[in-house]
């Protein structure tokens, strides 16, 4: 199943058209497509059973974020041997725990001012909490999951790194530093959700390249040690980690540029697609 935030409105989308989650439930289900997360196993059992015929073309240029007000956003850092190396870690690197604050949230395709001459791309696998969980067990997390998006962990180098201690969550919750899409993908949707091709292009180059199968701690590992300390709750996002590729990490570094576009793909899932303008 796929879920959707077409114009503001839950939907579920079905290979080239969507259907309208409130009109289809006749009241059932809300038309807010964070609502889903209420009773998730009880919307996922009646959107299986859609019939696709009652589908409308729709405009991807409408989406939003799948996930539009999480209770809370986890991001890990360092989570690829080899993203951990080119940033000066040691491969066995426990990857950081941090957040991006919901509010730069956005949809799969859109406009990003850059504030500085200094933002990077960090292309990210992001999944989606689908209910209550504390101590979660690594034998079930996959049970614990709703649905997995592509999402970009954009990042503000210069804040970042500029005292003595870094600023991760600030550096990287710029308006439109989270895109997400370019829907929520079911983890039934996959032969292997935790083996994906993930990557990005800046004007037209691939500049990261990768499998998720690569990361440190993989998606059960992560919602084991994040629900140790913290409670998630359904709708919560966790960004799971970047790839080698980075532009900070290249040398001469290589920072997004004005007019620029960033295109990002995940595996069974889809694209992202950023157009980047300079500050006004």
């Amino acid at each position: 199943m796929r879920l959707a935030n077409l114009a503001g409105r839950a939907a579920v989308v079905a290979g080239d058209v969507a259907i309208d989650v409130a009109e289809a439930a006749e009241g059932r289900f809300s038309a807010d497509p964070q609502e889903a997360f209420s009773d998730w196993d009880a919307f996922r059992a009646w959107a299986a059973s859609l019939d696709p015929a009652r589908g409308k073309p729709f405009d991807e240029a409408e989406l939003g974020p799948p996930v539009p007000r999480p209770r809370q956003v986890f991001a890990i850092g360092v989570n690829y041997a080899a993203h951990a190396s080119e940033a000066g870690y040691p491969p066995d690197t426990a990857p950081v725990t941090f957040t991006k604050f919901p509010s730069c949230l956005a949809g799969p395709v859109g406009e990003v001012v850059l504030p500085s001459d200094t933002v990077d791309w960090e292309v990210e696998m992001v999944v989606a909490v689908s209910r209550e969980t504390t101590a979660a067990r690594r034998e079930d997390a996959w049970d614990h999951v709703a649905g997995i998006m592509l999402g970009q962990d954009l990042s503000e180098r210069t804040s970042q790194l500029a005292g003595a201690k870094p600023q991760f969550s600030l550096a990287k919750s710029y308006p439109g530093f989270g895109p997400t899409g370019p829907w929520l993908v079911t983890p039934d949707e996959f032969a292997d959700p935790s083996d994906l091709a993930i990557s990005c292009r800046l004007s037209g180059e691939t500049v990261q390249a990768a499998r998720t199968s690569s990361m440190i701690y993989d998606v059960p590992e992560l919602l084991v040690r994040l629900s140790r300390i913290c409670r998630l709750f359904p709708g919560d996002l966790v960004f799971t980690g970047t790839p080698a590729g980075v532009g900070n990490a290249r040398s001469p570094k290589r920072f997004i540029r004005p007019g620029e576009v960033l295109v990002s793909e995940l595996e069974g899932v889809g694209r992202l697609t950023q157009r980047f303008v300079a500050a006004r």
